[in-house]
């Protein structure tokens, strides 16, 4: 332990809830006691409204994670819970508030729950942030990041990209860059032959994966246009599409047909269990994050983990993770692009990814992330 840095305060989603930012908080609680500190997580009891929630659930069937405790009491639309639960830990006087950001609409409410922890005169706030700027932009964005930022004493990001966007907001306060560890509580990996028959995937032919949430900036629809140019240069390559629709997806099926390759495709288009998580992955031969914009991705670490190449648009941090030709592939975030890098992919042997994947894997770990928050929450 560091410094008069005893014990810890998470503020963010967790268990029940379900998604990365969810899961990352609890593996990072973990990470936490494995340093020696004593923490607890302050979660939220209504994370989004309706209209912000595209999904069909927002809750997991998984098991709690053990080893501390989770406070679900945040609401995101009710402001009573937002003063109750800051002046609980103003007077818990933790050493140190680990706060997420990922999202102007939960400005608020973290904002006013860290005016009342700041009155202890004894907490170190420091923001763990993903975004500062939203991928998808809506009114009242920079008013809501704002007054969140104020009562922030320093700010950890996980990409270069974030860092630079943080200065239109808090130029004058210290910030460190982190690396995002790698998930690592997924299970081990199992060989591509048996995770393709767990899940019912083909076990003869090249499969692409597109792993996660299916939002408009993760640029499926650019994957779906490079397979279709493949095809009309006589490649074709099956893609699983693995993850849950957060939009339109009639529009991504009139897509399909439009271009012809619905039988290039295996969907999967539903929430994936995380006890399933390490079947898609190591099934596929290479993981394709096809993003029109990005900061940093938490399914890069995942593919890292189980040892598996990808290939990434060249946007936000995703190419300091993945260094071209060494990993993975980097391409531009445009159908041909994509294309070319998929074609590029199967022409280099993979013996050559996974050694720069063993290489490289090693400076993403969890003890990293946890004594780089606690530096930056050290008086400056």
């Amino acid at each position: 332990m560091a410094g008069n840095i005893r014990t810890v305060c998470i503020i963010g989603p967790a268990h029940p809830l379900r998604g990365g930012i969810a899961h990352f908080n609890d593996r990072l609680a973990k990470a936490f006691l494995d340093e020696g500190y004593e923490v607890k997580i302050y979660s939220f009891s209504l994370q989004y409204p309706s209209f912000l929630f595209p999904g069909k659930t927002q809750f997991t069937d998984a098991p709690a994670p053990e080893g501390f405790a989770i406070h679900s009491v945040i609401n995101s639309i009710h402001p009573l819970t937002w003063f109750r639960t800051g002046n609980t830990i103003r007077r818990e006087k933790p050493d140190l508030v680990v706060v997420r950001y990922w999202l102007p609409f939960m400005g608020p409410s973290l904002g006013t729950i860290l005016r009342r922890i700041r009155k202890n005169k004894h907490s170190r706030i420091v923001c763990l942030a993903d975004n500062i700027v939203p991928h998808e932009k809506r009114a009242g964005d920079a008013l809501f990041t704002k007054y969140f930022v104020k009562p922030c004493h320093a700010f950890v990001t996980m990409s270069k990209q974030v860092l630079h966007d943080l200065k239109l907001f808090a130029a004058n306060k210290p910030a460190l860059l982190g690396e995002h560890p790698l998930y690592d509580d997924f299970g081990e990996a199992v060989p591509k032959e048996e995770a393709r028959a767990r899940i019912g995937l083909p076990q003869n032919e090249p499969l692409l994966l597109f792993f996660g949430f299916i939002r408009k900036y993760k640029g499926l629809d650019l994957l779906l246009r490079a397979l279709k140019i493949l095809k009309e240069k006589g490649k074709t390559y099956k893609l699983v599409i693995a993850g849950e629709f957060y939009g339109d997806e009639q529009e991504y099926q009139l897509l399909i047909d439009e271009l012809g390759i619905r039988d290039q495709l295996i969907l999967r288009t539903s929430f994936i269990p995380d006890d399933e998580v390490r079947y898609y992955i190591c099934a596929a031969d290479f993981l394709v994050q096809p993003y029109r914009h990005a900061t940093q991705s938490g399914v890069t670490p995942l593919a890292y983990h189980f040892n598996k190449p990808m290939l990434v648009t060249n946007v936000g941090g995703l190419p300091e993770l993945v260094p071209d030709g060494k990993t993975g592939i980097v391409t531009a975030p445009d159908a041909e692009a994509i294309a070319e890098g998929i074609a590029r992919f199967f022409t280099i042997p993979t013996e050559l990814f996974l050694r720069g994947i063993e290489a490289e894997k090693k400076r993403f770990t969890w003890d990293v992330l946890v004594n780089t928050l606690v530096k930056a929450a050290l008086p400056h």
